[in-house]
């Protein structure tokens, strides 16, 4: 069963997101207070947490939920192989997959670590078509491809 893992929130962008203990989504918007938010297509980022245990396998220390500045972190689903168009009910959302990956920041951390990051590859955006509340635990289900 598909899952959410952690909600994170940060107040500017390129930094690690902090893991709150439940998630407003507004519709068009994304989550309220988060830096990225707002009118575009990348209203909200997801990360699996198998993206994460693989760096983790390569040698990186400390890594948790919000490090990659992942708004959702999930489990049980391949967030990248969802086709850009898939609808999700998330919690009490419905969300739609506009983007998988993107250029990692100048001077990410976990890059220069590492030599590489998963979030460019594996991490994916959504925007909101209605909007809720999401918290730990919440399940996540396909609506469509």
């Amino acid at each position: 069963m598909a899952k959410v893992i952690s909600i994170n929130i940060s107040d500017k962008k390129g930094v690690i997101k902090t893991p709150i203990k439940e998630g407003k989504f507004i519709e068009e918007h994304g989550l309220d207070n988060d830096a990225h938010a707002g009118k575009w297509h990348r209203q909200v980022s997801l990360l699996g947490m198998e993206s994460i245990d693989k760096m983790i396998k390569m040698g990186v220390d400390d890594l948790t939920s919000g490090k990659f500045a992942e708004n959702i972190t999930t489990e049980g689903i391949v967030l990248y192989e969802l086709p850009v168009g898939t609808k999700l009910k998330i919690g009490e959302t419905i969300q739609e997959v506009t983007q998988i990956g993107k250029e990692c920041h100048k001077g990410c951390a976990i890059k220069n670590q590492v030599g590489i990051c998963i979030m460019p590859k594996e991490g994916i955006f959504t925007r909101i078509i209605k909007g809720g509340i999401v918290k730990a635990g919440d399940s996540i289900e396909i609506l469509s491809f």
